[in-house]
This record gives C-alpha cells, structure tokens and sequence, in this order.
C-alpha cells in the first residue's frame, strides 16, 4: 500500500484554516444547536443503526472538506483493494481479510491466486460440526461428563473481541457453556477462574496464531498443571486455536481439537474468525454466530459501499480526524447506556490504539501529525459518577453515547420518580449530551459550565446476534477508514515488540535465579535490580 502524508494533502491544509474558524463563539454548539434541521442533516440512518453527529463541532461546510480529505487519501478505493485481498499491510506483506470471514455474497476472494473462502468455510464447518456434537453430549471430558464451562487462554487481540460479543449476548441468550478468560499471566487471574469450575466439566481453549506468546504458554503450562492434578487427560480437555504448521497444531501437542486461524487476519480484528467462532458457538451456538456474522457483513457492505456523506463508519472517522488533528483533543469516550455492552470500550480501546498508535507512514516516513488518540470508556450511569466532572469542568473530550431502545429486561417494572428505569436511563443519556454541548451560565464560576463539547450517539434497537455485529464491524471499519486517511498502516503492531524483547531478557536472569545459577555481569539495569531483590526477597 502506498501512502504520502495526510499533512502534505490539500484538504489537510485547509481544515486547520477551518479549525480556527470553529473557536469563534458563534460557531458554539449552543448555536449551531438552534439549527431546526440540524439533526436531520447531520445523522445518518441504515436498518438496524443510528448514527448522530449534530452535537459534533461541524458544519455543513466543513463537512464537505472533510469528505474532500477521504477523496483525495483515496480512503475507499484502499478500503476496496482490502476486502478484495490486495496486501494493504505493506509492513509485514499481507492482506488484512478479517472482512471474509463474514461475507454472504462473494463466490470467491483470492490472495496469491488462491481463493481463500473454502478455507473459512471449512474451519466454520469443523466449528459447527464439534460444537453441535458437544452440546448433543456425543462429545464429554476425560471422566464421561458433559462440559458446562470453557476457559479461553488468550491476550489481546485472542480475546478482547470475543468477551465484547460474549458479555453482551449472554444478557439475552443464556449460555450452554460458560465461557471464562485467563488473559492475564498473574497467578491470581488464574486462581479466581479455577474457583468457579469443575474440572471434570470445564474445557481449556488456547488462542495463539503462533504458539509463541510468552503469557498465554505461562497460562497453558498452568491448565496443564491443573489438569494433571486433577488426573485429567489434556486429550479429552484442550483445543487450540493457531495457524496451520504451528506448534499447537501438532500431533504432538495432546489436544481434543484444533482449528486454524489465518495469516491474513490479525488478532483484534479476528473475532468474526475461529478466534470467535469456537468459543461464541461453544456458548450460544454455531446458528447464533452465524446470526452475529450477518451483522458483520451488513455493516462491512454499507463501509464499501455507501456514498461519502452516507458512510456511518467514514464519517465517524473523519469526525475523529477533526477532533484529535485540528480541534485538539487527546482523548476518546465511550459510553454505551447499556450494561451489556460493558466490555465494548476495552476492545475498541485495543482495536483503535493498536493500529493508530503510529509513529511513521506505511511506507516508512515518520509522521509530522498525531496519530489516534486515548480510548477509555465506562457504562452509563456509572460514568456519570465517575469521570463526568472532568467532561463537563475540565479537560475536554469527545464522547460516544450509545443508546438500545428495547431492554433484554422485559418483565414488569415499577416506577421511580414516574419513570422505568430503562426510560431513566435514556434520560440520563440525553441529559448528558445536552449538557455536554451547551454547557451553564451561572455568576457562580464554580457553577459555570463552558459547553461546546462534542459528542455522538449511536442508537440500535436491541441487543441481538445482528446488532453486536454491526457495532463490532462499525468501530473496525471506522479504524480502518482512518488509517487509510492517516496514511499509517492500521494493521501492523511493532510497539508492542520491545518490551516484549526486554522481558525476554529480564525472564533469562529470573530463571538463573531460579536456579541458583550466576547471571552475567551487568546484564541488567541498576534500577531493574533493586526490584528483582525486591521480589526474591519476598519483601520491601
């Protein structure tokens, strides 16, 4: 993939003429607010999604500048040659074809001449086919007992995604297995999970492309223990999730089953993959998945096909363009009025950071402009008691609300104040955006609110298969889309490699210590010393 500057493109330079037409107080949201068609002009509606941008700091004017910028970075075209399979990660020399996992309409899809759709259509079969013979019970552990819990080894990208899709379907869909995530190498991320299983009921699911990732082996070399100790054979207990040739694929890794994840799909965009496929249809079922693929699919053909000032995901990319680049924020809220969504921010967090958090270009120039910004989130209410003083009083930035308009609760309610909860909640979501964008006046400064904070909502009507797909191909598509106008590359992650390369080299004189053996002299900080003694010694 080629890519020159956004800075060096024409539009780019004349948005910061823009930007500084926008802090002039009659471009103030309280009014540009007062707009009767600002809404219907600056929203966009597809089945199933609603998108709203008028409480954004644009105007019609800027908004044509910005679809400019998308036209002359070549944003769709790039989007194009990626769902088609060209290798737009130039960096490692690979396509990015998360988008095939879900598509319904195309025959074929090749990469290097070879058609890559019968590939991922015999991995979801095999998906299928194991998944329906465990829950028939044709498949039990090593004692004869059916499964009733899974615990998926993974980090990052292995698991974000997935415990996204699968803490919000299973506020409406109860789970046939119990799905738990040992993420984390810490000793007690592993305790806890063991607390609440049966080992004689629970599989162990281990994602790695690889096999190589030092947490996620520390993890498995401990399920392993477990199992031992618990005269279990891992053959009736463990499946892998990893690239074909790789070690855990082989004869001589003991595992009840192995699917293949693919080179051409990175790890936080792979949900809609094995990565997702095994564990969600563990849980809920392979038809259910395939329900939540839809989704995908549909919210992946309006992200190509969509004319520019229609596109949800372009748009809402452009929209982060202008806020991080000329407007100047630094940070990213998502709140979704929905607990069941609760894990959203910390996957988009990953999916967002990870590929924009650029320091060059994809063909290797350093950048001379920000590249992404802080993604944080929190369920509302919750965040109104939490991090709202800041959004209103003190450093600004932007916020993603997202609205359901059918709760998955739908037995009889009592009312508070003459309201449902669910119809409080919305209350509070609208609220806050209001207030966000048109801010107090009070003599008290204390009582002042500045206003001119921009904020998005996103409505969908409930949660569903279909839905979570959406949102889950939404905020791909939309990072997507800004990598493409970045000119960065959103699909690489070499930032997270040296202090991979550093632990490498702490671990090597923790092992020497572990076994009494002398380390070398000097090979490691001062600093790095005095805590390794700490540790050792067992206290301050």
């Amino acid at each position: 993939m080629t890519s020159q500057k956004v800075s060096a493109l024409k539009s780019y330079a004349k948005l910061h003429q823009f930007s500084h037409a926008f802090s002039q107080p009659e471009q103030h949201l309280k009014h540009l607010l007062e707009d009767k068609n600002r809404l219907e002009n600056f929203s966009i509606r597809v089945p199933g999604f609603f998108y709203d941008y008028s409480r954004q700091r644009v105007n019609q004017n800027l908004m044509q500048q910005l679809f400019s910028l998308a036209q002359e970075s070549k944003a769709k075209q790039k989007f194009s040659q990626m769902t088609s399979g060209e290798k737009i990660n130039s960096t490692e020399s690979r396509a990015a074809l998360h988008t095939a996992t879900r598509d319904f309409t195309r025959a074929a899809i090749f990469l290097d001449g070879q058609d890559v759709m019968p590939q991922i259509k015999q991995v979801n079969h095999q998906i299928k086919a194991f998944t329906q013979d465990l829950h028939e019970n044709k498949i039990s552990g090593h004692t004869g007992k059916p499964f009733s819990d899974a615990v998926v080894i993974g980090i990052g990208g292995s698991y974000l995604g997935c415990q996204f899709v699968y803490e919000a379907l299973k506020t409406k869909i109860d789970p046939k297995i119990n799905l738990h995530f040992l993420s984390n190498v810490d000793i007690d991320n592993f305790g806890e999970i063991i607390k609440k299983i049966n080992p004689q009921t629970c599989l162990w699911v281990v994602i790695s492309k690889t096999y190589t990732t030092a947490e996620t082996l520390a993890n498995l070399n401990q399920a392993l223990l477990y199992l031992k100790q618990h005269h279990l054979d891992p053959a009736c207990h463990l499946i892998t999730i990893t690239a074909k040739g790789s070690p855990g694929e082989s004869s001589s890794q003991k595992h009840l089953a192995s699917f293949n994840m693919f080179d051409y799909i990175g790890g936080r965009y792979s949900v809609s993959s094995a990565v997702g496929a095994l564990p969600l249809s563990l849980a809920f079922g392979f038809d259910v998945f395939e329900q939540f693929l839809k989704g995908c699919h549909a919210m992946d053909i309006h992200a190509q096909q969509a004319p520019d000032n229609e596109n949800i995901p372009l748009t809402a990319a452009l929209i982060g363009i202008w806020n991080t680049h000329f407007l100047g924020y630094p940070a990213q809220a998502i709140i979704p009025y929905c607990s069941a969504l609760s894990k959203l921010a910390p996957h988009v967090q990953q999916l967002y950071m990870e590929s924009l958090g650029k320091s060059v270009t994809s063909i290797g120039e350093p950048v001379d402009y920000k590249t992404g910004c802080v993604i944080f989130g929190e369920p509302g209410t919750n965040a109104q008691h939490s991090f709202f003083q800041l959004a209103h009083q003190g450093m600004a930035f932007p916020v993603e609300f997202i609205g359901i308009i059918h709760p998955v609760f739908n037995q009889e309610q009592t009312q508070s104040k003459g309201v449902y909860n669910h119809q409080e909640l919305w209350a509070n979501m609208l609220a806050q955006a209001q207030a966000l964008a048109i801010g107090k006046d009070s003599q008290d400064s204390a009582k002042y609110f500045s206003g001119n904070r921009p904020s998005s909502t996103i409505i969908v009507n409930e949660i569903s298969p279909e839905t979570i797909g959406m949102l889950l191909a939404f905020y791909e598509a939309r990072t997507v889309y800004e990598g493409f106008i970045l000119g960065i590359n959103p699909f690489d992650q070499f930032g997270v490699e040296l202090g991979k390369v550093l632990a490498s080299g702490i671990r090597k004189h923790m092992a020497q210590k572990n076994k009494n053996v002398p380390s070398e002299p000097d090979s490691l900080d001062p600093i790095t010393h005095v805590y390794l003694d700490m540790l050792f010694k067992g206290s301050l």
